[in-house]
Parts: structure tokens; C-alpha cells; sequence
């Protein structure tokens, strides 16, 4: 633990919630450090939320303890509210629509019955923070979905608490409003002290933590910081399963540059009203190839999947796959691919076997070895249970299965591992890659995850309906060198201390979890530039080494590039 770092603020002992059979929190205890970053890492029904809920004192416990600066909150609930800030998980959910930025905040002023100097004081804090102070006379529901989150972690900030509680504050959000979060509670952090315990699924984010927790089913898995976990999708799965994980490697394209194009958008769009949902899309995808489709809530995935599925109409442009049109020749193009929606389009009162006859009638699909299929696909065992009663994972592969079933050119899947356990989710990637490189089948799918889109052949990066980007992983991190430099990352015990040393001389240093990151176009000299300053102070003991930014970084660099490109489309 960092030495600046102080007492426990939050304490958490052995603490379990049941409802009716369903043991939604199971024994956990973990602690939280005064002035620390902590985060719950885990998929949808992990149980996250429900801790979230005990801890802002509004959900009793079935056993157990939990305590916010010694008092505890089971017991004495209304002593704790002036101590906590609490943001409930959804895109400012705790914002009134109708009222604009300014009135939201008086609103909660008032409710949080904070006197007039303190308010000003704190809004001026934290409008500078969040750069919302041009957007003070905008209505909450004209606000982005960013812009939506910064506005509620304002109202939730505005009595500066003393600890602050996050339930997936950045599900959805575009990720130059997702660093801008990170930066203002690091920026709380190191400024104001303030502790903050958040939940989230994304497992990239974990590395923003001081500390983590990974949670499973109710059940804490491990407890530590993140930097001691290397593989944490591997640690992950193999607290679940008690065995080491098989390591997933992206096995090498059988496809080439002189395949032929399977699939190819020219200036495709899709209007509702005024509304440019995907704006002119071109591209071209090959035999055999997993493109992927990498953008937040709202960036027009979905959209424009549907567009290449011949379930919407293009509003301009055109789609082709395998040289059919797909909106003049429909009936053509629908025998050649498979669609997986992100509402499995299974029957719920149908056995998994069942489920594949009645998809093999509809595709045509005759004299099928069912048992074989089974087999290859990992649902040996599995055909007699009820769609109803088998786990998720199951279900997504079983909806996957029905989707190729009748070896389609082309298979599309939108946001096929949202909110899935990593189990599932690595062995979910295993299938995609057996139906890539074994069976030859072109894979599109989008995801809103970072570390899942790393194992695609390339991505396509979408923000606000357009393609801003398309390479590999590689390709698009190499460029992101060339537009905010090479990435230099500091690692050292006391990085706070390191971190104000530092920040004078290096403005746009930022802090990443318990390292420090600078992106530079001079490495070398800033590197040595560095070691000067602290050798001076001679009581840190550093390690600087240059690597590729993130996805996540690289992500955010094309948007600024685009938006000095096109700043019309931001507008």
C-alpha cells in the first residue's frame, strides 16, 4: 500500500444479502483505504450493486457488518449521508431531465441543505474539473451521455464527501468522457483525500484502481493491487474454475490482402429525421476475417450491423456481400449469413436440442449429425436442459450455434459478451476463433470492450456513427504514437509523492491506478529529465519503461484527430 495512504474508512465484515434462495452477496469482507481508488470487478449479477446499496445505507444486510469511518451503517444509516456521495449505476440517473445543469445543482444543494459559500466554493471545484461550465443553461436531456455522468458525479460531489460510491459510473460512456471521469477522481484523489470505491465490468479498468476485488457470484474471488495480477482475465478464471486457465492465444488469419471481399459498405448511412445514426461507413471485409466493430453506447454499431443483415434500409450508400446487393436481393443474402442479436433469439421453453432442430428447419438444414455439432461446440451434455434453466454462457454459445448452423459466409454479432462472466467470455472467444480459422467464416461482431476488441484480426473504431479508424490493434496503436507521442510509464511506491514532483514540469502527466503515464514525442530526454528531478530529492526509488499506449489512449487520440478534422460533427 502507498505510505501516504491512511487508516480504513470502509470496512466490510463478512457481510451477506439472500433473497428467498438466491444468495446475491455471500461472506465477503474486504477493507478501504483512506484516500484510495478501490474497485469491485465483475460481470453483470456478480453482485456489485448490492454492496453498493448496503454501504449508502439503503439495503439492510441478511448478516454481516459494514462500517463508513467507524459508524456503522445497518445501524445508524442517517449519520453516514453527510460522509457519502452516492451515484447509482445508468447515465445520470440521479438527474432531473427538465431542470438544466445549473438547476440540477441548486437542486441538490437544497437537498443536501449545503450553505451558500461552501456551494459556490465546491461548484466552482468541480465545473472547472469537469469543463461543464459553458453548458450551465443546458437541459439535463440534451446533455451527451458523458456529459449526462460528469453532471451527476458533480451532484453527487457538490458537499465534497468524504467518500464517494460508484456503481459503473463509465458503462456506456464515450471514451473521451470515460478518461475525463478517471481524471477527475484521480484529481479528487490526490487533491482532496477523498476515498472512493466504485464497481465496474470492465476488466481494462481494474489498472485504474489503487486496489481491486474481484467479485463472482456473490463471492470475493482476490483482493490486490493490480499490477501483482498480470493475466487477470486468467486469475479471474481460474478462482471460478480451481484450475489453471487454458492461455487464449489470437491464432494467426488464414485469410490474405488478395482474398476476396466478402462483404463491402460504400458511404453508408442511416437517418431517423435529421438524425445521422451511421454516417457514410465505407469498408471491406475478407473471407475468414474477425472485424471488430469498437465504439460506446450510441456510436452506431448496432445500426449499422443491422444495415449489413438487410434489417434496415441504408439511407444512402450501399452494402454487398458476396457481389448480392443487400437491399435489392434480400432472399439471396439471407441464405448467406447468420445474425446474432444482442437478445438471444432463443426459445426459453425449448430444450437446447430442440432449439437447433427448429433453427435447422428454418435454415434448411438436412441430415445433420446433431451429436457431432454438439460435441464441437462445447454443448455435449447439455441438449436436454431447458433454454430457461442453463447459464448464460451456455445460452450464448447455444444462440451462436443457431446462428451458423447452416455454415454461413458471414456471421454478425452485436455486443455478443455484454455484462458475461470471463469464463464464458474467453471460451465464447475460443468458438469465434474455431469458426474463423477452422471453418472459414467471416466474423463481425461490436463490443463496447477494449481488452475484448485485442482479439480481433482488425477494429473499426465508430464515434458518434462514423468510422474514424480502421487497422489492426497494432496498426491503430502505431498511429496513436504518431499523433500524441510515444508512452512513457513511471512506477515507483510512493507515486503520489512522485506525481506532484513531477506535474509542474510535465502538465499533461496523469496518474493510471498506482503508476504514473506520460505520453511524449521525446522520450529519451524526458525520460532523463525525469530521473534529474528526483535524483535531487535522492529518496525515490523509480523504474521508467516506454510501451504502446492502450486501446482505451489510442481510442481517445483518433477522436481528437477527428474532432480537429471535423469538429462540425461535434457539435
Amino acid at each position: 500500500m502507498d505510505k501516504t495512504l491512511g487508516s480504513p474508512v470502509i470496512t466490510v465484515k463478512n457481510l451477506s444479502k439472500v433473497y428467498g434462495k438466491l444468495k446475491a452477496v455471500e461472506g465477503v469482507s474486504f477493507e478501504v483505504e483512506k484516500g484510495e481508488v478501490f474497485g469491485l470487478i465483475g460481470p453483470d449479477g456478480a453482485g456489485k450493486t448490492t454492496l453498493i446499496h448496503v454501504l449508502a445505507g439503503v439495503l439492510e444486510p441478511s448478516s454481516g457488518e459494514a462500517y463508513i469511518n467507524g459508524i456503522n451503517v445497518v445501524k445508524e444509516p442517517e449519520k453516514i449521508k453527510k460522509l457519502i456521495g452516492y451515484m447509482p449505476q445508468g447515465l445520470g440517473l440521479n438527474l432531473y431531465d427538465n431542470l438544466t445543469v445549473e438547476e440540477n445543482m441548486n437542486f441538490f444543494k437544497d437537498l443536501r441543505l449545503i450553505s451558500e459559500d461552501t456551494f459556490q466554493k465546491n461548484k466552482e471545484i468541480l465545473l472547472e474539473i469537469t469543463r461543464l461550465k459553458p453548458f450551465l443553461s443546458r437541459p439535463a436531456k440534451a446533455l451527451s451521455g458523458g456529459m449526462r455522468q460528469k453532471l451527476a458525479l458533480i451532484c453527487t460531489l457538490l458537499h465534497l464527501p468524504e467518500v464517494i460510491l460508484l456503481d459503473e459510473p463509465t458503462t456506456g460512456v464515450d471514451p473521451l468522457s470515460r478518461q475525463d471521469f478517471w481524471e477527475i477522481i484521480h484529481t479528487l484523489v490526490q487533491e482532496r483525500e477523498i476515498t472512493v470505491l466504485l464497481t465496474t465490468a470492465y476488466m481494462d479498468e481494474a489498472e485504474r484502481c489503487n486496489r481491486i476485488a474481484l467479485i463472482h457470484k456473490g463471492k470475493l474471488l482476490l483482493q490486490d493491487k493490480p499490477e501483482n495480477i498480470p493475466d487477470l482475465e486468467g486469475a479471474f478464471i481460474s478462482a471460478v474454475s480451481g484450475e489453471r486457465p487454458k492461455s487464449f492465444l489470437k491464432k494467426s488469419s488464414s485469410f490474405s490482402e488478395k482474398e476476396t471481399n466478402i462483404l463491402i459498405c460504400n458511404r453508408v448511412s442511416k437517418l431517423f429525421g435529421k438524425f445521422r445514426a451511421v454516417d457514410r461507413v465505407s469498408l471491406e471485409v475478407k473471407k475468414g476475417e474477425i472485424l471488430g466493430l469498437l465504439g460506446p453506447n450510441g456510436a452506431g454499431k448496432t445500426t449499422l450491423i443491422k444495415m449489413m443483415c438487410g434489417l434496415l434500409p441504408p439511407s444512402e450508400g450501399e452494402i454487398f456481400i458476396s457481389g448480392n446487393n443487400v437491399e435489392k436481393e434480400k432472399a439471396k443474402v439471407w441464405r448467406l449469413i447468420g445474425y446474432m442479436s444482442q437478445k438471444f433469439s432463443l426459445y426459453k421453453d425449448l430444450t437446447v436440442l430442440e432449439n437447433i432442430k427448429l433453427y435447422a428447419g428454418l435454415y434448411g438444414v438436412k441430415n445433420k449429425n446433431f451429436g457431432e455439432l454438439l460435441e464441437k461446440l462445447g454443448l455435449l451434455g447439455w441438449e436436454g436442459r431447458l433454454v430457461k434453466d442453463i447459464p448464460f454462457g451456455i445460452k450464448q454459445r447455444l444462440a451462436l450455434s443457431c446462428a451458423v448452423l447452416h455454415k454461413p459466409l458471414i456471421v454478425f454479432l452485436d455486443e455478443p459478451t455484454s455484462g458475461v462472466d470471463p469464463v464464458a467470455r474467453r471460451s465464447f472467444w475460443e468458438m469465434i476463433h474455431f469458426l474463423s480459422r477452422e471453418e472459414g467464416i467471416t466474423v463481425i461482431l461490436s463490443t463496447h470492450y477494449m481488452d475484448e476488441a485485442e482479439n480481433c484480426d482488425r477494429i473499426g473504431l465508430m464515434n458518434k456513427g462514423r468510422l474514424i479508424a480502421l487497422g489492426t490493434p497494432e496498426e491503430l496503436k502505431m498511429t496513436s504514437e504518431k499523433i500524441s507521442g510515444k508512452l512513457l510509464q513511471i512506477r515507483t511506491s510512493e507515486f503520489r509523492e512522485v506525481f506532484k514532483k513531477l506535474k509542474s514540469d510535465f502538465p499533461n502527466l496523469s496518474l493510471y491506478g498506482n503508476k504514473i503515464l506520460l505520453r511524449t514525442f521525446s522520450p529519451e530526454k524526458d525520460k532523463e529529465k525525469i530521473e534529474k528531478i528526483l535524483i535531487k530529492e535522492g529518496k525515490f526509488k523509480i523504474e521508467i519503461s516506454q510501451t504502446l499506449p492502450s486501446l482505451q489512449e489510442t481510442f481517445i487520440d483518433f477522436i481528437k484527430k477527428d474532432l480537429e478534422e471535423n469538429p462540425e460533427n461535434y457539435v
